[in-house]
């Protein structure tokens, strides 16, 4: 469960990156684009303003150089009424800057008000000889204005200006803006939406990877199974020759164990034979001592040795009640002359994470232990708790108990320590708490010993369930 989380967070976490990045990369492209043409729209505006303005300005300037209508009826052929009404934005105005005449001719719109100067505002003269630019107007309002100086050599010389209300360029640029971001907006919305399904089905591939290596890791699978992508093909094909690879290793440790093991044994049986044969020499004696000693620890370390190899592998899922069940048979015919009352109360649903040999190993020495010192009853409760701390996977719970005399807290620590033993009468070697403590320790767990309800030894196996 805890492999499953942790891929599903790494799964969680590219697609949130994917996404924030493609989001970001959207939103940034988009910005771009908005504000470069919101711009080349504004300019063209403006060009067409300037266009509109010019026409009235090349009017003014051929009014000005061919003065045929008389003074009253001069400058009536723009053909703009608002050029006639006062205030109205739309303003022109021509100026003779001769020093001797000065003389000033302007719209009915300009009212008593004179236009700015763009030379004054330092607006140079383009290459067609004009000036253009927005100016503040007589009522508050923003113009777009037109200026030319005009020289006509004896006739004096001019200034000509247009200007035009600039209401116009900015409420379309509004407008404009308005439609390119509902635009761009609903644009956006299906962009995320498109990335949202590419990154989701992107990687659902990754997804079925990571949902088949938690399987084969809580042992519901073996390999990754089924079709995956070209691109994801070769880490599924990798994959599963690691798993390939890692129980063969696992599998030829084994094979040196046992080998090991059967090396180890034949020479000290000979040993001990030999031995044996002069039990009432001092120096046989320390043999024999010496080699039982041996023999422990070459039990001890071989039983250590396959315990770690085995736990490299895949994890398996065992069914733990079968497994206590067969215990209990078993004891019973081995413990048929004491009349022993072996009872058991467990979860039909627990499962151990783990090799069912290693669980039968752990559970055997615990309950062979309390049938050994068990006066008439035996109690074994199997249960699935949910583990303490930050770790949420839940935890297999085996206690057996029996109603012996219990062990004060002195014989509690001495049992624990490899190879002690408190009643030389009793069989075995003095390993089996030793193992077990080492076996759940491999896997994550623990032993705890303590005084029983029935009146004797309670000892508690922590496992990692399933």
């Amino acid at each position: 469960m805890r492999a499953k989380a942790f891929w599903s967070r790494r799964s969680s976490s590219l697609a949130t990156r994917l996404f924030l990045s493609a989001t970001a990369w959207v939103v940034v492209i988009l910005l771009i684009t908005g504000v470069v043409l919101s711009s080349v729209y504004r300019s063209a505006s403006e060009r067409a303003f300037d266009r509109r303005l010019n026409l009235y300005l090349r009017t003014l300037i051929a009014e000005v150089a061919t003065p045929d209508e008389p003074a009253d009826r001069q400058f009536q052929s723009l053909g703009e009424p608002l050029f006639d009404l006062p205030l109205s934005g739309w303003y022109w105005e021509v100026v003779r800057t001769d020093p001797e005449k000065a003389e000033v001719r302007a719209s009915r719109s300009l009212w008593d008000k004179k236009l700015p100067k763009l030379e004054d505002q330092g607006v140079e003269l383009t290459s067609s000889g004009i000036r253009v630019g927005y100016v503040d107007g007589p009522e508050g309002q923003t113009l777009r204005m037109v200026e030319r100086p005009v020289d006509l050599g004896a006739d004096g010389k001019f200034r000509v200006t247009v200007a035009g209300d600039a209401t116009e360029i900015f409420d379309e640029t509004r407008t404009f803006d308005y439609y390119l971001g509902g635009t761009f907006a609903a644009l956006t919305v299906g962009l995320l939406l498109t990335t949202i399904f590419q990154v989701r089905f992107g990687l659902a591939p990754l997804k079925r990877i990571s949902d088949a290596i938690a399987d084969i890791r809580s042992g519901r699978a073996e390999r990754l199974e089924g079709e995956f992508p070209v691109e994801i093909a070769p880490l599924a094909r990798e994959t599963n020759a690691l798993i390939d690879a890692n129980r063969e290793i696992v599998e030829r440790a084994r094979t040196h164990v046992g080998n090991l093991a059967h090396a180890i044994k034949t020479p000290l049986s000979v040993i001990v034979n030999e031995a044996s044969a002069h039990n009432r020499d001092l120096f046989a004696a320390k043999v024999l001592e010496q080699a039982d000693v041996m023999r422990n620890q070459v039990a001890h370390h071989l039983e250590r040795a396959r315990i770690a190899a085995r736990l490299t592998v895949i994890a398996t899922v065992t069914d733990v009640a079968p497994v206590i069940e067969a215990l209990r048979r078993t004891m019973e015919k081995i413990h048929r002359d004491r009349d022993l009352a072996i009872d058991i109360d467990a979860s039909t649903v627990a499962k151990f994470r783990g090799e069912k040999q290693d669980l039968e190993e752990m559970t055997g020495n615990l309950v062979d232990n309390a049938c050994k010192w068990a006066r008439s009853r035996v109690f074994i409760e199997v249960s699935i708790r949910p583990a303490a701390g930050t770790d949420p996977a839940p935890m297999l719970h085996i206690i057996v108990d029996d109603d012996g005399r219990g062990l004060s807290d002195a014989e509690r620590r001495q049992v624990s320590g490899r190879g002690q033993r408190l009643d030389e009468t009793k069989p075995g070697s003095g390993l089996g708490l030793s193992i077990v403590t080492d076996l759940a320790a491999l896997y994550g767990g623990s032993l705890t010993l303590g005084s029983a309800p029935i009146g004797g030894l309670r000892a508690e196996l922590v496992l990692p369930a399933a």
